[in-house]
């Protein structure tokens, strides 16, 4: 049995790895390395954060993004925009060289097992492990919104379904969002040939400004601080001190969550994006339906007036929802003792250990606990060393998750009545 299972291999899982690794667990590893990376954004696509904050997480910071741009021959500089496919690419080295090997099976279910978790692989193998981190990225908790959902996946995608935009050379495509995800979509689109539009509820689009130079005066620095989400000290208090962070109360954490950093381009994508993508702006989608192989979308302004369109096919460029209800891979009686803060993420504690002893989180679930550095890699760094020592704190209880074997194969919580059939 593992002293510590990571589910996942982005770049929280790799981090966490990393720091586990050194500390002397024994750990496996399991998930297709920068999966998301690598499978799930078209080429053409750059990091919206600064190379400086885009490192995965070593305990000695020995193999940063930096480095591994260094040993290619290419720069990674304060304000020059990082390749997606470079970005992958340096997460796989850091893989080779920072973490145990991966096992690239992935895992359809975690149960409870006496002594800790046991978890079902997809070619049918099961190990077990007295402690789990779950750092399973996005991809899990994609949202699309209600009115395009009776349409077929002919017609509607999400925007992180797609590794290549290629098929859709030609035709007509309408993003849905106003954020990085679909201005960079649409941009991409319309670079390649396709008539793209970008159609969004807000009443106008918000751009990032060019990043301030990192070398700065004294003043400024106090004045408005840099760090890895931008200048400014709400920004530095994300970012830097996540565990202050967690002390706010809870409605106000989850209203942070939700709205700080909100959506908004990349400054280097505004000039690719605006001469060639028609924008309506204002609009809600009030119905959708298929029609003579095209799609035709009903709307209606911030004035109440109805509007309608044509087009080929719908990317929903509109983010990521991390409920407990979409983590369907856990068992039913793993899920059911998971307590949710109030926007239905799991509630997790101070070193990211969630009410199911023993299980952890890491990346966008955590948002709600640690704030808005939880959906950037950036957020890796402070997560990855924080759940390790969690982790060897409830190693160090015993039993791993304060459970022990009961009769009939179930397990009991210690110190209580409860048993929990597997």
């Amino acid at each position: 049995m593992y002293d510590l299972l990571v589910v996942g291999a982005g770049p929280y899982g790799l981090s966490i790895a990393s720091h586990a690794a050194a500390a002397g667990l024994n750990l496996r590893v399991v998930g297709r390395p920068m999966a998301s990376w690598r499978d799930h954004m078209p080429r053409g696509m750059f990091l919206k954060s600064e190379p400086w904050a885009s490192n995965l997480s070593d305990p000695q910071g020995k193999w940063r993004l930096d480095v591994y741009c260094a040993e290619q021959g290419m720069t990674a500089r304060h304000g020059e925009p990082i390749p997606v496919e470079t970005f992958a690419s340096y997460g796989l080295w850091f893989a080779r060289h920072a973490v145990p090997p991966v096992d690239e099976r992935m895992v359809r279910a975690l149960r409870f097992c006496p002594g800790g978790f046991e978890a079902l692989l997809d070619d049918g193998e099961a190990l077990r492990a007295r402690t789990v981190a779950l750092a399973i990225g996005v991809l899990p908790f994609t949202e699309v919104p209600s009115t395009l959902k009776t349409l077929t996946p002919i017609h509607v995608s999400h925007s992180s379904d797609h590794s290549d935009l290629e098929r859709f050379r030609g035709r007509d495509v309408t993003v849905i969002g106003g954020g990085q995800a679909a201005l960079e979509t649409a941009a991409i689109l319309a670079e390649q040939g396709t008539r793209a539009r970008v159609l969004a509820r807000a009443p106008h689009l918000n751009w990032n400004d060019v990043p301030s130079p990192r070398e700065r005066s004294p003043w400024q620095s106090v004045r408005s601080p840099l760090s890895g989400l931008g200048c400014g000290w709400r920004n530095w208090l994300y970012s830097e001190r996540p565990a202050w962070f967690r002390l706010l109360p809870e409605a106000r954490r989850a209203h942070i969550a939700e709205t700080a950093l909100g959506p908004a381009g990349a400054w280097w994508v505004r000039e690719r994006f605006e001469p060639v993508v028609e924008v309506r702006l204002g609009q809600r989608i009030t119905s959708a339906y298929e029609s003579g192989g095209r799609v035709r979308l009903e709307t209606v302004g911030r004035s109440g007036e109805p509007t309608s369109l044509e087009t080929d096919h719908v990317i929903a460029a509109t983010g990521f929802r991390a409920t407990c209800g979409r983590l369907g891979l856990l068992a039913e009686n793993v899920r059911g003792g998971l307590e949710a803060v109030s926007d239905g993420s799991p509630a997790v504690g101070r070193d990211f250990e969630s009410s199911v002893p023993g299980l952890f989180f890491a990346g966008l679930t955590t948002a709600s606990g640690f704030g808005p550095a939880m959906r950037f890699v950036h957020g890796a760094t402070f997560t990855a060393g924080t759940l390790v020592r969690g982790v060897r704190r409830r190693l160090r209880s015993g039993d791993s998750g304060s459970r022990i074997p009961a009769p009939g194969g179930g397990v009991r919580l210690a110190g209580t009545g409860v048993v929990i059939r597997s």
